[in-house]
């Protein structure tokens, strides 16, 4: 007799799995609010690790982090024209607060660059003050109207860095480090996830900026998915707020900005790029628990044995977790943990026990094969490495073998209405191919050359356009 099915499969309905998953894999649940989330105790270790790996990456760059109010006088969105008309549909307004209504409205802050440049002016005054380097971890809203759990809700949490530098360059370079080395070093080496680097169109950009870099991975039904932004601001927000300093020549000088997000929208990634029909398949850098070490039965000497296995994996450096819970039958266990995805499983019985082995279960590729038990400390660190890198080398190879290079604009609908992406120089397509583009629920992800660097903000010269359906 077949299994009963504990999820809805992905090739029948894709949108329908992933709701599955995250309830099922205990992620999430939806807040009382619509568009709002819990973050249940496994998906939030989930983000705990993310941030503990991107923060330490933030600091090397010599960013130190803060934290700026949630409240932002409504006043101050209007300083800068574009910013203010990117977020107005997106806005939370309090206009009440201790049973009265306030002098002047109050926006929850969808981002921080106004309140953020409020303090930059009087914090820098001169040029031995640059660069000025800020990263805060807080939430923000922006009110969503097609809500989805991870991907799109109206309050979410995120890392939002906010610099202020002395020459255009100077921001330039800042802006693609964190972009490079920050971004993507943490998602390939540490989520597993292939992401293409690029830049967004003048119409894609950031609400301010005047060059926004992306970026963009592939989910498992071929649509993309912003997975992080780096953003030049320019001047525009020192003009703004007059921030200045005095230069070593003694004239005063607008200072040049760059900001730079990554969200909770990263796990929903996690699921969609690397998770299947058993559920989540978690990368063995970012999981809290590497290996599960299960008893399959209630019997003294097993349970004895497997907490003994804990004590020596972790003292071996290795995230493990003792599920001696054998109050609960033995296979609903292994199924939570297959939808969890702990990469891997050691499952400990009574005959085992006799033959000095366990079943270790692979989640990532699949499949269990018997292992000594003095064996592990050796061969499960090798184990993790291998599963990290066939994680990483399975969303590249989707990437690849899903994009298709085309010529027209017609080529390029047809390529991404069976799930996939399609390059198209950015000569060919330009601004009226993009606008024909959307009209069909089609966007460009992003620009890059052939070689896949990022040119300078406005230079479209043999740029070649990534398109793709998005979440």
């Amino acid at each position: 007799m077949a299994k009963p099915r504990v999820l809805t499969p992905r090739t029948e309905d894709f949108p329908r799995w992933y709701q599955d998953l995250i309830a099922k894999a205990e992620l999430a649940d939806n807040g009382p609010v619509r568009g709002t989330m819990v973050i249940r105790p496994y998906g939030y270790g989930l983000w705990e690790r993310m941030q503990r790996e991107m923060d330490d990456r933030i600091k090397e760059t010599g960013a130190q982090n803060a934290y700026f109010p949630l409240l932002i006088p409504q006043s101050y969105l209007t300083r800068e024209a574009d910013h203010v008309e990117g977020f107005a549909p997106e806005l939370a307004v309090v206009t009440h607060g201790g049973g009265k209504e306030l002098e002047e409205p109050a926006v929850v802050r969808p981002t921080s660059e106004m309140v953020v440049n409020a303090s930059f002016a009087k914090w820098v005054q001169s040029y031995r003050d640059l660069p000025l380097l800020i990263n805060q971890w807080a939430n923000v809203v922006r009110w969503e109207l097609r809500p989805r759990l991870f991907l799109r809700t109206t309050e979410f949490l995120w890392q939002e860095g906010h610099t202020a530098h002395a020459t255009y360059e100077e921001a330039r370079d800042f802006a693609a480090r964190i972009h490079r080395h920050v971004y993507a070093d943490f998602m390939e080496n540490v989520l597993a996830m292939d992401v293409l680097l690029g830049r967004k169109t003048r119409k894609e950009r950031f609400a301010g900026a005047i060059n926004t870099l992306t970026l963009e991975g592939m989910m498992g039904d071929g649509k993309a998915l912003q997975m992080g932004t780096s953003h030049e601001l320019g001047q525009n927000f020192a003009k703004a707020f007059n921030t200045r300093y005095l230069s070593k020549g003694g004239t005063e000088e607008l200072v040049w900005q760059t900001s730079w997000g990554s969200t909770t929208r990263m796990i929903g990634a996690l699921v969609m790029m690397h998770g299947d029909d058993n559920g989540l398949r978690v990368p063995p850098r970012l999981a809290a628990t590497q290996v599960v070490v299960l008893a399959v039965k209630d019997d003294e000497a097993v349970l004895h044995k497997v907490r003994e296995i804990g004590d020596v994996l972790k003292k071996a450096g290795i995230r493990v977790h003792v599920d001696d819970r054998t109050d609960t039958p033995f296979g609903r266990r292994a199924v939570d943990w297959e939808l969890k995805g702990v990469p891997v499983r050691v499952e400990v019985g009574p005959r085992d026990l006799e033959n000095g082995t366990g079943m270790l279960a692979r989640r990532i590729p699949g499949g269990k094969t018997p292992v000594a038990l003095e064996a592990l400390v050796k061969v499960l660190p090798k184990i993790l490495d291998e599963d990290q890198a066939l994680l990483l080398a399975q969303s590249r190879e989707r990437r690849q073998l899903r994009t298709t290079d085309v010529a027209t604009v017609a080529e390029a609908l047809e390529a991404t209405s069976t799930g996939g992406w399609a390059r198209i120089p950015w000569a060919t397509l330009g601004e009226a191919g993009e606008d024909e583009l959307a009209g069909h629920g089609v966007s460009v992800r992003c620009l890059l050359t052939p070689e896949g660097a990022v040119p300078d903000a406005d230079d479209a010269a043999g740029n070649v356009a990534v398109v793709a359906r998005a979440y």
